[in-house]
Parts: structure tokens; C-alpha cells; sequence
């Protein structure tokens, strides 16, 4: 790549779908497939994921969870027990006919999801109250056909994703189990993604099919839209009446198991390039970052051999405390072109090694984010390095958070919620009377949703009526526009 082609040429602020497109291909983190809708997920792009993979596996498994794998391909005979999923899911289904020149005895579902595969299973594998809770969990891609404007990591026809799915006694073990998803994909968007997030319940008709209570973590991007980050489903009885998932209880009476399940998919990585990603390209916390720091020397044919040695121990001392280090000493490239590559990779912390550094015992620091600099001792250069990796990540997290309580407001009309939208974006709060119907005005007029309500149940509306139709209100919802 050339200097001229390096750079991000769009802006976010004017012309975010454009910046975005330009940002996921040229920062190296995914390429268009030859199928619409598919994209091809780059060394760089997979290696994030697989950070914020392994954060949130060691917090599954520290609780419970066990990782298993099931089919892609699902049988037609499957998805009809559960006539809800059929309903919910029918129009995104990809269905494989054929194996070879044969036409199957049985069409298979390309699995949009996997309740129908994994909960006969688990009907097996269930006997006695000792076995459970049963807790398992998966990580794979689901196919989703009916999606039409894709956007990489947001929305795609195929898409990678853990699904969760469990079986408990009863109701209260299984919801807080339930609650429990909830909060782990919460701190992960807060501890790792640096993302102040919203959790919330999704309205009666924005349900998983089947799910007695679905749980949301929403978060907000640059634009004024919402992103479903997680979702975390309580769902009753429905999949163990349909599938026989029962248990004999201590007293030999055979009882019907309550199941979850719960899932994140790699839109949190969209959500994550597009919160703190800028006009230089891409923009990582620490945590996920491949690279977390990059050294750079900068010498001239007198100092060129103390300067790449001072930097090469230096790099290699952090490399010895744990700091994901990268040392560019290529000499084919000049300083100012590494700093743009690096910036445009989203390299959290820049070291710059130059011959006064070396004089002084000392390196330059530099944030990415900002540009912020500094000098520091080269002396505990480990230590002061890990610090400056968590100033940058409270920087990130910072940010986002000062975007997001900005733009919670307050609407007591279908006017007020229209105006408020229209203008600023964001999440509207507004009293709702629980009736879908007073959904759509807003969505036809602007393609704004109830994005959530809140998770409890019996929280006072923010309002005594429904902003839409002025009937008694049941509880607040939350209207955005959304990705």
C-alpha cells in the first residue's frame, strides 16, 4: 500500500457509512466476499475477536459452562416443533435440498440459531434433578438470509457468534442464570470494549420467539443509533414442552425443565471500530488490541546502531512483562509513514527511541486516541507502560461514556419523541402504555423502535402516560433508530 492509498479518506462525523466501509478494509480487518452479504474476516480482524473470545469463555466457564459443538444443518422435522421459532425465523432460513445429485428425503436448515438442535440433546442427557443445571455453550456461525442491507460486522448474512443455552429446576434458578449472561456481556462491553452500556428488557413483541423474558445490552455509536450488543433469553417452559426436556425431582415426580439461552455475536466488533475509531483509522483499547504497543526507532547513519539497539531491549523487556509488542525497525519505510500505518491499525501506545532518548535514558510515549505525549524514564519502562495502557483505556471508556449520557432525553409526545430523534438521535425515554400498535407511528415516520424497557418490572414509568396515545402508561420504553 502506497502513502497516498494508507489513509482513510472519508470522514466519520459526514459520512460515517462511507468511513466505516473504508475503515473495516483498509485498517486490515475484513474484505467483501463474492457473495453479497458474506465478507471475509482478515488476520487482524479475527485476532480481536478471538480476544474478546477468550475474555468472555474464561467468564462462561468460571461459571458453569461447558463448550460443546452441534450441526449446522438442521432437520425441517426439528424446526417444526416449535411452530414459534418456524414463525419467528422462516424468512432468514437458508435450507440445503440437495447432497450431491440427490435430493434429500428431508429439507436442512442452515442453522439461524440452534434451540431446535441442541434442546433434544439436552432432553437426552436430562434424567434426575442431579443433572441439573445443565450449562452449555457454542461457538459458531449462524446463517441469516433474509438480511439485505449489510454492513461487515453489523449485519451480514452469516455471522459468527457464541449461543448459550442451559436447563434448570425452575424458574428462578433458570432466570437468574438468565441475569447472570446479562451482566457478563455488560462488563464485557464495560472491562474490555470500553463501552458504557445500557441492559434492558426487550417490549413483548421484540421477543425471541418462544422466550418468556428476552434481556438486552444496548449500546449507542457515533451516530445516534443503538446497537443490540447481547441478548440473554429466560424461556420458560416453551422449548421443554416441545422438545420433552424433563427431570424426575427428589420426590420421583417427573417436572418440566426452565431453559435459557443467550448469545453475542461479532457485532460487538462493529460497535467497538465504530465507537472509537476516527479519521486516522482504527482506534482499540489495550484489551483487544493485537498489538498494544509499537516501538519505533528513529536514527541517522551516525546513531543508527545504539538507537535499534536501545529500542530492540526495550521492546523486548516489555515483551518479557507480558505487553503485546511490536518493534518497527524496517528501514525502507520513513518514521512519519510508520506513524500513519500504525495509527490506521489502531496501535494503542506509540514508542518513539531516538538518539536524545538514548542520551537521556528515556522513551517518548505516545497515546493513540489523542496524540497525547510524554517523556518517561526508561527505568521501570514495564511499569510505566502498563499505566499508560490503562490511562488510554480510561480515555476510550470516557469518551463513549460522555456520548452516551448525552444523548438520553425525555419526550412526553409523539412529537416530542419524532422531534427529539429527528434532530439529536440517541435513546428517547417516554411513557408507553404497552400496546404495540403506538410502536408505529414512530417507526413508519422515522425508523425508530422501542429499543428496551426497563428490567424491572414493576419501575414506575417516567411518565404517567403514553407519550403516543395518551392512555395510562405500564412502564418507559427507550426509542432509537438502530443498526
Amino acid at each position: 500500500m502506497t502513502e497516498q492509498e494508507l489513509g482513510i479518506t472519508k470522514s466519520k462525523e459526514h459520512n460515517t457509512g462511507e468511513w466505516y466501509a473504508e475503515l473495516v478494509q483498509k485498517a486490515g480487518l475484513a474484505d467483501y466476499a463474492p457473495m453479497g452479504g458474506f465478507i471475509v474476516t482478515r488476520p487482524r480482524g479475527y485476532a480481536i475477536w478471538e480476544r474478546l473470545q477468550n475474555n468472555l469463555d474464561s467468564w462462561f466457564k468460571d461459571t458453569g459452562v461447558q463448550n460443546a459443538y452441534f450441526p449446522m444443518f438442521i432437520p425441517e422435522s426439528y424446526l417444526e416443533k416449535e411452530k414459534d421459532i418456524v414463525e419467528g425465523f422462516d424468512p432468514e432460513v437458508a435450507w440445503v435440498t440437495h447432497g450431491g445429485y440427490d435430493e434429500l428425503e428431508e429439507r436442512l436448515a442452515v442453522r439461524p440459531t440452534s434451540e431446535s438442535i441442541i434442546t433434544p440433546f439436552m432432553a437426552q442427557w436430562v434424567r434426575s434433578h442431579r443433572d441439573l443445571p445443565l450449562r452449555l455453550n457454542q461457538w459458531c456461525s449462524v446463517v441469516r438470509w433474509e438480511a439485505t442491507e449489510t454492513k461487515p460486522f453489523f449485519r451480514t448474512k452469516e455471522f459468527l457468534w457464541q449461543e448459550g443455552h442451559t436447563a434448570h429446576h425452575d424458574e428462578d434458578d433458570a432466570f437468574d442464570e438468565t441475569m447472570t449472561r446479562l451482566e457478563q456481556y455488560e462488563r464485557l462491553y464495560e472491562d474490555v470494549l470500553a463501552m458504557p452500556a445500557l441492559t434492558g428488557r426487550k417490549p413483548p413483541h421484540d421477543k425471541f420467539p418462544g422466550a418468556h423474558t428476552t434481556t438486552t445490552v444496548e449500546t449507542l455509536m457515533p451516530d445516534g443509533k443503538s446497537v443490540q450488543a447481547a441478548t440473554s433469553h429466560y424461556l420458560g417452559t416453551s422449548f421443554a414442552e416441545a422438545y420433552d426436556v424433563t427431570y424426575v425431582d427428589e420426590d420421583e415426580e417427573e417436572q418440566l425443565a426452565h431453559t435459557t439461552s443467550w448469545g453475542l455475536s461479532w457485532r460487538a466488533l462493529g460497535a467497538l471500530f465504530m465507537t472509537h475509531s476516527d479519521d486516522q483509522g482504527l482506534v482499540l483499547p489495550p484489551t483487544l488490541a493485537p498489538t498494544q504497543v509499537v516501538v519505533v526507532p528513529i536514527w541517522d547513519e551516525e546513531s543508527k546502531d545504539e538507537v535499534l539497539e536501545y529500542a530492540a531491549d526495550l521492546a523486548a523487556e516489555l515483551e518479557e512483562t507480558g505487553v503485546r509488542v511490536e518493534l518497527d525497525d524496517r528501514d525502507n519505510r520513513n518514521p512519519g509513514f510508520k506513524y500513519n500505518e500504525h495509527e490506521l491499525e489502531g496501535v494503542p501506545l506509540r514508542i518513539e527511541i531516538g538518539s536524545y532518548e538514548v542520551e537521556d535514558e528515556e522513551a517518548t510515549l505516545i497515546h493513540r486516541p489523542d496524540g497525547e505525549e510524554s517523556t518517561v524514564d526508561r527505568e521501570g519502562i514495564g511499569e510505566t507502560v502498563e499505566e499508560h495502557l490503562d490511562t488510554v483505556y480510561a480515555k476510550l471508556y470516557a469518551e463513549a461514556e460522555a456520548t452516551l449520557e448525552g444523548e438520553i432525553r425525555e419526550a412526553e409526545s409523539r412529537e416530542e419523541i419524532l422531534g427529539t430523534i429527528g434532530q439529536h438521535g440517541g435513546y428517547v425515554k417516554c411513557g408507553w402504555c404497552g400496546d404495540e400498535d403506538c410502536e408505529g407511528p414512530i417507526k413508519d415516520a422515522i425508523a425508530a423502535e422501542i429499543v428496551m424497557v426497563p428490567l424491572d418490572r414493576d419501575e414506575e414509568p417516567i411518565h404517567d402516560d403514553c407519550a403516543i396515545c395518551g392512555e395510562d402508561a405500564e412502564e418507559t420504553a427507550y426509542f432509537a433508530k438502530t443498526y
